[in-house]
């Protein structure tokens, strides 16, 4: 890291990104010039010497709930969408490594053939060593969502903040911004509120996991180019969920 590379707030952050996050303007499946252009978000935060950890959704692919409400066994279709994120977790660690960047994906159901499988030591020492891992297939588990698998392995991996890359929003507002006029950002708010008022964070289990641990969410536009950095380096627009 060079004596010109900004100071960061946060030495180690896990990046939650939907799997939505990475279809561009499709109204499906992955678009590849938009993973590329959030893998170059990520170069840029990495060369900050920040040790980063990703967790994306599935829900460009599949989303287990959707499956479900439409007849399908909740297990199976949970598990479906397990599947969808190690997709858009091999897609993420072809992108980076185009970048230079060394990337493990890291899945909680074993699949020797594409990804480690989770060990908790094995995943803090890749970090220690700036490598991206990316955290697929969630937690392992149905009936649990990709928000509470973050909550989970930011604790795990000892994360000082979730960063949470919304897309169309550039924080948490109190209403629904595309859809009221007068709808305000927080620039903060505490977890007890996020979870009194239902503000569209993370699903209540992951809020109140990362309430019991003290662990900041940040929320923030992953449409803005230079936002993860800027925020990193003490700038940009967010809002931040704590105490």
């Amino acid at each position: 890291m060079s004596d010109d590379t900004p100071k960061t707030a946060y030495k180690r952050v896990l990046l939650k990104i939907s799997g939505e996050a990475l279809m561009g303007d499709q109204g499906f499946g992955l678009h590849p010039p938009t993973v590329e252009r959030i893998a170059r978000e990520i170069q840029t935060v990495h060369e900050m010497g920040v040790e980063i950890c990703m967790v994306i959704g599935g829900g460009n692919i599949f989303r287990g709930l959707q499956g479900s409400a439409q007849g399908m066994e909740r297990t199976t279709a949970d598990y479906m969408g397990m599947l969808a994120t190690v997709m858009n977790a091999l897609a993420m660690q072809g992108a980076l490594e185009a970048l230079g960047i060394h990337t493990r994906v890291i899945s909680a159901i074993t699949m020797n053939e594409v990804a480690e499988p989770y060990i908790r030591r094995r995943a803090v020492r890749h970090l220690e060593k700036k490598r991206v891992c990316i955290f697929a297939a969630g937690t392992g588990n149905p009936y649990f969502t990709t928000d509470t698998a973050s909550a989970l392995r930011a604790n795990e991996m000892s994360c000082e903040a979730i960063f949470m890359g919304k897309n169309g929003v550039d924080g948490v507002y109190d209403k629904d911004p595309a859809k009221h006029d007068d709808a305000k950002r927080y620039d903060e708010v505490s977890y007890d509120d996020v979870l009194a008022k239902r503000l569209a964070v993370m699903d209540a289990s992951a809020i109140a996991l990362a309430r019991d641990n003290d662990l900041p969410i940040i929320v923030f536009s992953l449409d803005e180019p230079g936002g993860f950095r800027g925020i990193l380096a003490g700038e940009g627009t967010y809002t931040k969920v704590q105490g």
